[in-house]
Protein backbone atom coordinates (compact mmCIF):
# COMPACT_ATOMS: atom_id res chain seq x y z
CA UNK A 1 0.00 0.00 0.00
CA UNK A 2 1.22 3.48 -0.84
CA UNK A 3 1.78 5.95 1.99
CA UNK A 4 2.03 9.69 2.55
CA UNK A 5 5.75 9.39 1.78
CA UNK A 6 4.86 8.16 -1.71
CA UNK A 7 2.58 11.16 -2.25
CA UNK A 8 5.31 13.49 -0.99
CA UNK A 9 7.79 11.82 -3.37
CA UNK A 10 5.34 12.22 -6.29
CA UNK A 11 4.97 15.93 -5.50
CA UNK A 12 8.74 16.42 -5.35
CA UNK A 13 9.20 14.47 -8.60
CA UNK A 14 6.54 16.60 -10.33
CA UNK A 15 8.51 19.78 -9.69
CA UNK A 16 5.27 21.59 -8.85
CA UNK A 17 5.51 24.12 -6.04
CA UNK A 18 3.76 22.67 -3.01
CA UNK A 19 3.41 23.25 0.68
CA UNK A 20 2.69 20.65 3.33
CA UNK A 21 -0.19 21.87 5.48
CA UNK A 22 -0.25 18.87 7.78
CA UNK A 23 0.74 15.21 7.61
CA UNK A 24 -2.07 14.38 5.19
CA UNK A 25 -2.61 17.63 3.27
CA UNK A 26 -0.64 19.61 0.67
CA UNK A 27 -1.36 22.78 -1.30
CA UNK A 28 -0.13 22.40 -4.87
CA UNK A 29 0.37 25.37 -7.21
CA UNK A 30 0.08 24.34 -10.84
CA UNK A 31 0.32 27.94 -12.07
CA UNK A 32 1.45 31.02 -10.19
CA UNK A 33 -1.84 32.88 -10.54
CA UNK A 34 -4.13 29.84 -10.30
CA UNK A 35 -5.90 28.78 -7.16
CA UNK A 36 -4.11 25.95 -5.36
CA UNK A 37 -5.12 22.33 -5.59
CA UNK A 38 -5.56 20.74 -2.19
CA UNK A 39 -4.24 17.18 -2.12
CA UNK A 40 -5.37 15.21 0.90
CA UNK A 41 -5.04 11.64 2.11
CA UNK A 42 -8.33 10.40 3.48
CA UNK A 43 -8.38 6.77 4.45
CA UNK A 44 -7.60 4.69 1.39
CA UNK A 45 -8.06 7.61 -1.05
CA UNK A 46 -6.04 10.53 -2.34
CA UNK A 47 -8.42 13.45 -2.83
CA UNK A 48 -7.63 16.45 -5.00
CA UNK A 49 -9.82 19.54 -4.86
CA UNK A 50 -9.71 23.13 -6.05
CA UNK A 51 -12.10 26.03 -5.62
CA UNK A 52 -13.15 27.43 -8.98
CA UNK A 53 -15.63 30.22 -8.33
CA UNK A 54 -19.23 31.04 -7.49
CA UNK A 55 -22.39 29.98 -9.26
CA UNK A 56 -23.75 33.04 -11.08
CA UNK A 57 -27.10 34.48 -10.08
CA UNK A 58 -28.22 34.84 -13.72
CA UNK A 59 -28.33 32.28 -16.52
CA UNK A 60 -27.85 29.41 -14.11
CA UNK A 61 -29.29 26.81 -16.48
CA UNK A 62 -26.76 27.68 -19.20
CA UNK A 63 -23.99 27.74 -16.61
CA UNK A 64 -24.83 24.28 -15.29
CA UNK A 65 -25.11 22.97 -18.86
CA UNK A 66 -21.60 24.32 -19.57
CA UNK A 67 -20.23 22.55 -16.48
CA UNK A 68 -21.85 19.27 -17.49
CA UNK A 69 -20.45 19.61 -21.03
CA UNK A 70 -16.97 20.17 -19.60
CA UNK A 71 -17.35 17.09 -17.40
CA UNK A 72 -18.41 14.98 -20.38
CA UNK A 73 -16.16 16.35 -23.12
CA UNK A 74 -12.96 17.65 -21.54
CA UNK A 75 -12.31 16.18 -18.11
CA UNK A 76 -11.02 12.66 -17.56
CA UNK A 77 -9.51 12.51 -14.07
CA UNK A 78 -11.61 15.11 -12.28
CA UNK A 79 -15.03 16.72 -12.48
CA UNK A 80 -16.85 19.92 -11.64
CA UNK A 81 -19.18 19.85 -8.67
CA UNK A 82 -20.93 22.17 -6.25
CA UNK A 83 -20.53 22.89 -2.58
CA UNK A 84 -23.33 25.28 -1.74
CA UNK A 85 -22.98 28.06 -4.32
CA UNK A 86 -19.29 27.35 -4.90
CA UNK A 87 -18.00 25.48 -7.94
CA UNK A 88 -15.18 23.05 -7.24
CA UNK A 89 -13.03 20.65 -9.20
CA UNK A 90 -12.40 17.34 -7.53
CA UNK A 91 -10.83 14.00 -8.18
CA UNK A 92 -10.27 10.86 -6.12
CA UNK A 93 -7.69 8.13 -6.55
CA UNK A 94 -7.35 4.83 -4.67
CA UNK A 95 -4.16 4.93 -2.66
CA UNK A 96 -3.45 1.20 -2.66
CA UNK A 97 -1.91 0.88 -6.15
CA UNK A 98 -1.49 4.54 -7.06
CA UNK A 99 1.39 5.25 -9.40
CA UNK A 100 3.03 8.52 -10.39
CA UNK A 101 1.37 8.68 -13.83
CA UNK A 102 -2.13 8.41 -12.36
CA UNK A 103 -1.34 11.01 -9.73
CA UNK A 104 0.18 13.55 -12.11
CA UNK A 105 -2.55 12.98 -14.72
CA UNK A 106 -5.14 14.07 -12.18
CA UNK A 107 -3.18 17.22 -11.31
CA UNK A 108 -2.62 17.96 -15.01
CA UNK A 109 -6.33 17.54 -15.76
CA UNK A 110 -7.20 19.89 -12.93
CA UNK A 111 -4.55 22.41 -14.02
CA UNK A 112 -5.98 22.49 -17.53
CA UNK A 113 -9.50 22.92 -16.20
CA UNK A 114 -8.39 25.73 -13.87
CA UNK A 115 -6.68 27.51 -16.76
CA UNK A 116 -9.92 27.28 -18.75
CA UNK A 117 -12.16 28.30 -15.87
CA UNK A 118 -12.78 31.81 -17.22
CA UNK A 119 -14.54 30.31 -20.24
CA UNK A 120 -16.60 27.93 -18.12
CA UNK A 121 -17.27 29.90 -14.96
CA UNK A 122 -16.94 33.38 -16.35
CA UNK A 123 -14.47 34.59 -13.74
Amino acid sequence: MKTREDIQAYLIRSGLPHQEVDEETWLVRVEAEARPIVVRLQGSLVLARAEVGNVPRKDREAFFAALLRENAESLVHCSYGLTGDNVILSGALPLENLDYNEFISTLDDMALALSRRAAVVGS
